[in-house]
């Protein structure tokens, strides 16, 4: 059975198959407009549901019901949300926070309380960090514990690039040259432990080195070189897709939208890929997300509705889900599955 999740402006959809049967069930938290989600790998009900400008929420059974997180995050634009895999106080894994201003939080007791991490912004690039739809500020866009490394944890910031700390946040160092400075989204690999990838507006960029170095690898991706989602396969750390536009014009509003899903594998370029999808033009782009339990099987989401490959991300199928006209104008911002 299938269990995943998308987040949408109004609410946290859950995606239920049971016997090859699809079904959509919305969780909503009235009058609040949903940014991110993240689950506890260590309680398999516990979800953290960050808003713009009505804080953290937490749910216990799934969805269902919510309540809002303890205090101590001073802004109410939570923009970013993760939890370890692999530190883990008291039974829950331990939550990563990023809001707007970048600020970043940390809480050791499931969200009851928290700890700003206030290095982040003695960085020599902060002054120069600035979100283009509104450049007065910025914002901690994404957060990737480190999956084997309780010490180690990467923040994209858009528009500021991917810091590092080896510390558990307590210090951090600055973007590297040849990463991407506006971080969209950033993975890392459960077999290959100092292998980083990064989504960004301007490209793909990849540390082979835990974040000493990177290197940006565009080649094959022009002109969709605007890229913010990225799935790899648990099992072939080689097999990389992205969501790719022309430029943020394109990307997210269905009626200038362009789009594509773009695939890499060991020493090739990118690839378009499109048999089972819908054309580019009209298409917003794609929340990527691969199975955890199924090998080579990846998932997207866009306006147009839930796709599945089971070929790697080679061809696609689209689910038989009952998808609301509402959806077919909306940015889908994240998929997750359990």
């Amino acid at each position: 059975m299938t269990n995943a999740y998308l987040v949408i402006p109004h609410a946290i959809v859950q995606i239920k198959e049971e016997d090859g049967d699809w079904r959509l069930v919305e969780h909503t938290i009235e009058q609040v407009q949903f940014e991110c989600l993240a689950f506890d790998p260590h309680d398999v009900n516990r979800m953290y549901a960050g808003t713009f400008d009505h804080g953290l929420w937490i749910s216990d059974d799934g969805g269902e019901r919510w309540r809002i997180a303890g205090a101590g995050i001073e802004s109410s634009r939570i923009s970013a949300i993760a939890v370890s895999p692999v530190e883990r106080i008291n039974g829950r894994g331990v939550v990563w926070v990023g809001t707007e201003p970048s600020r970043l939080y940390r809480s050791e007791d499931g969200g009851e309380t928290w700890t700003d991490c206030p290095a982040l912004l003695d960085l020599p690039s902060q002054s120069t960090w600035s979100f283009p739809p509104r450049p007065h500020t910025h914002h901690v866009r994404w957060i990737e514990p480190d999956r084997l490394d309780q010490e180690r944890i990467f923040v994209g910031i858009e528009l500021g690039g991917v810091m590092r700390s080896l510390d558990k946040g307590l210090t951090w160092e600055d973007r590297k040259p040849e990463s991407q400075f506006d971080c969209h989204t950033m993975a890392t690999h459960p077999q290959e432990k100092d292998r980083i990838y990064e989504a960004a507006g301007g490209g793909f960029a990849q540390s082979w080195n835990g974040g000493k170095t990177w290197e940006t690898e565009n080649e094959g991706l022009d002109p969709f070189t605007y890229l913010v989602n990225i799935a790899v396969a648990d099992d072939q750390p080689d097999c990389i897709l992205v969501s790719g536009a022309k430029g943020p014009r394109h990307a997210y509003r269905a009626e200038q939208a362009e789009t594509v899903i773009l695939k890499k594998e060991a020493n090739q370029e990118w690839k378009l890929i499109e048999e089972g999808l819908p054309e580019a033009e009209g298409m917003t782009i794609s929340a990527l997300a691969n199975s955890p339990t199924e090998q080579g099987v990846f998932y997207a989401a866009n306006n147009k509705g839930v796709f599945r490959s089971e070929t790697y991300g080679e061809s696609w199928e689209r689910l038989s889900l009952n998808w609301p006209k509402a959806y077919r104008s909306m940015r889908i911002k994240q998929f997750l599955i359990r």
